[in-house]
């Protein structure tokens, strides 16, 4: 079910207004079967894949708090490979199948090992993560093993965060899933705010930019230069304002239970390093990285070299984590590259700095800063959206191509922009759109919105409300594509 459909129009009233009629004993199965209904709508089978790997983790996390010496370790290896099992079979077999077939070609042979026609299930990754990671907290004896399979299912299909997190820690949503919720009229508004943001960021901006994301990366060959750059700025927008714009979804309807989800956006375009923009970006899955992968590989504990290697190594993990893509591999080594060079060449920009005068005007260099930040983030987010690394070795070699004689006038611009298969009048309502999120983001860098908002006196904050409610339900546009881009991971 998508956050952005008519189902969930008629869901999520529904469910929350029957979990506040229920008695608290009788929440649970309430949230847990509405949670399987939300997962069905996307292909109601897939939902056995859930259960497998719950029924697993559950037992396992009681056996590693029961066990002693290496049978913990056992049982924590058990789940792991479970879990990760799933993830091979469904989300990489074919990946590595295509690799031994091209072994076997360069020997003139044929691949024997036959395909999967499988779909991906939705939201895999995530909900797969976040079962790990209980496992892995409850053999390192920070969280007790849960002993309620209701509770624990769950916290594993939560709703609200199931298709595409926020990934959160079983110490953060287990106690909120035993505790007894109350209604509050500022949990409703609060939450229903940050889900109108949410709508708003998902239809207004990311779904028609899109449009042209979509013409020029899928007809890439017919495109050279300002065009290529000109989707690519816009895949970064679509990018951030589809997957925050879910995250702010997920994280209100929780809300508007009583549920405090983690934060998984903080402004990253706001950023001055690339080091920065990962602490802002994806905050649940970079802490997962940091937590599982990066800090037991000795993270930055054993000299620089290694620690370097382990950055490389973590992104690498992560970029694959994203796609079963050569492309998508390379998209998390090169990220893993600019942290490591951004990490080596700190103090030599410092000086630079100094040499220059930047450091007597602040505001030119953060902004110097992050327009680099947002060049370099933007050019590796070509690379993650091709499909091929044949792709993305056309996308970068002509991106800048021509670049010269394309830009010498507006018309120009105007004309190159009409071919792109978004209506002027439509790029416009985006372009708005973009200018009141950036804005919106500024001041959150100053002040805490929805306290603000709530400071303001009546016709104000109903301005906004309707406002917002209004550019959601006259700005859907309907030659986009509705899904949320992260649901593919």
């Amino acid at each position: 079910m998508l956050f952005n459909s008519v189902e969930f129009l008629c869901f999520f009233p529904i469910v929350t207004l029957g979990y506040f009629l229920l008695p608290h004993r009788h929440r649970w199965w309430w949230l847990l079967a509405a949670s399987c209904v939300f997962y069905m709508f996307f292909k109601a089978v897939y939902i056995l894949i859930l259960f497998f790997t719950i029924i697993i983790d559950y037992v396992a996390g009681i056996q590693i708090a029961q066990a002693h010496g290496k049978r913990r370790k056992w049982y924590l290896v058990m789940s792991l490979v479970a879990n990760v099992g799933v993830l091979a079979v469904f989300k990489y077999y074919n990946f590595l199948n295509d690799n031994i077939s091209g072994l076997y070609s360069l020997f003139g042979g044929h691949n024997p090992i036959p395909y999967l026609t499988i779909l991906l299930p939705i939201g895999l990754s995530f909900h797969t993560f976040q079962a790990m990671s209980y496992t892995i907290e409850v053999y390192r004896g920070h969280q007790p093993a849960e002993r309620h399979f209701g509770i624990y299912s769950l916290y594993v299909m939560f709703y609200p965060q199931l298709a595409a997190g926020p990934i959160e820690r079983p110490q953060h949503l287990l106690p909120q899933l035993h505790a007894e919720q109350t209604f509050s009229y500022q949990n409703l508004r609060s939450g229903l705010v940050l889900m109108a943001w949410g709508l708003f960021k998902k239809v207004v901006i990311a779904d028609r930019v899109a449009v042209v994301v979509n013409q020029v990366y899928d007809h890439y060959p017919q495109y050279v230069g300002f065009p290529i750059l000109f989707a690519t700025a816009c895949f970064t927008l679509q990018v951030y304002c589809d997957f925050s714009g879910y995250s702010d979804i997920a994280i209100g309807a929780a809300e508007v239970m009583g549920f405090r989800l983690m934060k998984n956006f903080d402004r990253p375009y706001f950023s001055e390093s690339m080091r920065e923009l990962w602490q802002r970006w994806h905050i649940s899955l970079s802490l997962w990285f940091r937590d599982y992968v990066y800090v037991p590989l000795g993270g930055n504990r054993r000299g620089p070299a290694r620690q370097y290697g382990n950055l490389l190594m973590t992104f690498t993990l992560s970029g694959l984590w994203h796609g079963a893509a050569w492309n998508v591999v390379a998209w998390g080594a090169i990220h893993g590259l600019l942290l490591v060079g951004g990490a080596i060449t700190r103090p030599v920009r410092q000086r630079l700095a100094e040499a220059v005068g930047l450091m007597q005007w602040p505001r030119l260099h953060t902004v110097l800063n992050v327009a680099c930040t947002m060049a370099l983030f933007g050019w590796a987010l070509a690379v993650f959206r091709c499909a091929t690394l044949s792709q993305a070795r056309h996308i970068l070699g002509y991106m800048f191509a021509d670049l010269g004689t394309q830009i010498t006038s507006f018309t120009n611009i105007k004309e190159m922009i009409g071919t792109l298969g978004l209506p002027k009048s439509q790029l416009a309502l985006a372009m708005l759109g973009v200018g009141a999120l950036f804005g919106v983001e500024w001041l959150q860098g100053r002040v805490a919105m929805r306290s603000w908002l709530w400071a303001r006196s009546g016709w104000v904050r109903w301005s906004v409300y309707y406002t917002f409610v209004l550019s959601i339900l006259l700005g859907a546009y309907a030659s986009a594509d509705p899904d949320f881009f992260y649901f593919r991971f």
